[in-house]
């Protein structure tokens, strides 16, 4: 961990200097005087040579300064504990939606194996990943919002309820049900579904499908074999004898995706205007604000170093052979 950590902040510092922008220029703007230039680029230590500014980086960062962002004014930090939120809202109630189905289907479909419930079932993932997340990103809007009419349309929620409920925990739906405010909470689901199911298709697509793929070793293993042959009922053969087999893998297969949610939604929330990390990240990157960059994708990177020790954790809790 301390390796990855050490490459993740080498690398991402590295990002930021040999990129083809000038982070001087984002600050001062490009018809500032050259002594003003010249001046920031001092104060900011872009002088100096490459080790020396990247022992000021790392000193920085053990402070928890990850700099000042140029589109914002604010510190890159108090962006992210302001946009992060929205994303880890949306992140997990995909996760939640992608597990509680592609499970149940990846168990079917390994159970059909070769019927047409296997075919149909394989069908839809295949095709909910492989199409790219931008495109299930416009249907949606096109069938549930500007044809249908069914879903509200891009962003967190309306307008009217801006700033209606105290910002607690940052999660608007969390931050609703504190308030007691039912009319800001229901608002807020109707906006959040439509991303999240884009999200949970996508994501289901894959869960399903390494559940299907563990399922069907797990299937032919003996013990399964031997447990038929005493007479055990096919619910308790295949739940908790050829299931209960693969779900520490599946914890690795549920970490990841939830990771990769965390830091993929980036095209989601720019087609639905969710003011998430993505979103962020996104125009931070088009306005050349390299702090606002490196510290988000540096939060990125620890999310997932984060969700890989917590999944090696439930490893060992989970399987005594790793022990």
């Amino acid at each position: 961990m301390p390796i990855t950590l050490f490459g993740l902040v080498l690398v991402t510092f590295l990002i930021g200097r040999v990129m083809p922008i000038d982070p001087v220029l984002a600050i001062v703007g490009d018809r500032a005087p050259m002594d003003v230039v010249e001046q920031t680029r001092l104060e900011l230590g872009l002088d100096r040579p490459l080790p020396v500014q990247f022992v000021i980086y790392v000193g920085k960062l053990l402070q928890g300064d990850l700099g000042r962002s140029v589109m914002t004014s604010h510190t890159v930090g108090a962006d992210i504990r302001h946009f992060f939120p929205a994303t880890l809202e949306l992140a997990t109630v995909a996760i939640l939606i992608a597990a509680l189905i592609g499970i149940p289907l990846g168990v079917l479909a390994a159970v059909k194996q070769g019927t047409r419930t296997d075919h149909i079932i394989r069908v839809l993932c295949l095709a909910g990943h492989s199409l790219p997340i931008f495109v299930l990103a416009l249907l949606s809007l096109l069938v549930f919002y500007a044809t249908l009419g069914w879903a509200p349309g891009p962003g967190r929620q309306d307008v009217v309820f801006d700033d209606m409920v105290p910002a607690v925990t940052n999660l608007l739906t969390v931050d609703a049900l504190l308030a007691g405010d039912w009319e800001v909470f229901r608002d807020a689901v109707a906006h959040l579904l439509q991303p999240a199911g884009v999200l949970a298709y996508f994501s289901m697509a894959y869960i399903a499908r390494m559940t299907r793929a563990f399922m069907l070793d797990s299937l032919s293993g003996e013990y399964v074999i031997t447990a038929r042959a005493k007479g055990l009922s096919a619910a308790r053969v295949i739940w908790k004898h050829a299931f209960g087999n693969i779900s520490v893998r599946l914890i690795t297969v549920l970490a990841l995706t939830y990771a990769g949610l965390l830091e993929g939604a980036v095209v989601t929330e720019t087609v639905f205007s969710w003011p998430g990390l993505g979103l962020y990240l996104t125009v931070s990157l088009l306005n050349a604000d390299m702090n606002a960059v490196l510290g988000a994708t540096l939060v990125v990177g620890l999310t997932y170093l984060a969700l890989n020790l917590f999944a090696d954790a439930a490893y060992r809790l989970m399987d005594p052979r790793v022990k």
